[in-house]
């Protein structure tokens, strides 16, 4: 099996600078124009489904990706972005002033982030981990897309590279609508390409 997994596209709150987590805000046109971009670049492949996030700005992003197909999309809970509790729909430098230690562990020491009615990285990762288990059960699929936010696929990167929750963000820089490839064998997931962006050359 192949796992395709892709970011939505770039939003106004993207664009404003905002934190979303589980909160939406729309596609720009750029984040329109992204996703059809990365549907055009996989139009020779067939995906037996696409598993979604079930947050708008996801969903949007996979339908422009799917683009004419009928392919189904499929909504899944687990693919939903980090809850950011109290951060959610503010700036930045908002929460850079109030909250200034648990911004700096947000981004520095993740292990030791705190959230206020949020979700902790070992929460998220805990969600994720249950996530693909489920998905890479489905023996029957041989090409999956998934359409998912950032923080999620941090999580996978962490999961299939064992690594601690100290190197979260770690590179490679998820783009938006940016490729990263899973193949699986025998349940053992490895990465064959990781946050891709050649589509938008």
């Amino acid at each position: 099996m192949n796992i395709y997994i892709t970011r939505h596209g770039q939003t106004q709150w993207n664009k404003e600078g905002r934190m979303q987590g589980c909160q939406n805000s729309d596609l720009t046109e750029s984040g329109v124009y992204n996703a059809k971009k990365l549907g055009e670049s996989l139009r020779h492949m067939n995906f037996d489904v696409i598993y979604c996030s079930p947050l708008g700005r996801a969903v949007d992003t996979a339908k422009h990706i799917r683009g004419n197909k009928d392919t189904e999309i499929v909504i899944n809970e687990a693919l939903k972005e980090m809850n950011f509790g109290v951060w959610e729909g503010m700036t930045y430098p908002e929460i850079k002033e109030i909250y200034p230690q648990q911004y700096e562990n947000f981004w520095n020491k993740p292990q030791l982030f705190e959230a206020i009615n949020g979700e902790s990285f070992d929460e998220l990762i805990h969600r994720i981990k249950n996530g693909l288990n489920e998905l890479i059960s489905k023996e029957c699929y041989e090409n999956i897309l998934i359409v998912t936010h950032t923080c999620v696929i941090k999580a996978i990167s962490l999961i299939v590279k064992d690594h601690s929750i100290e190197g979260f963000w770690d590179l490679p820089y998820i783009n938006d609508t940016s490729l990263t490839v899973l193949e699986v064998i025998d349940k053992k997931m490895k990465f064959i390409l990781e946050a891709d962006v050649s589509h938008l050359d």
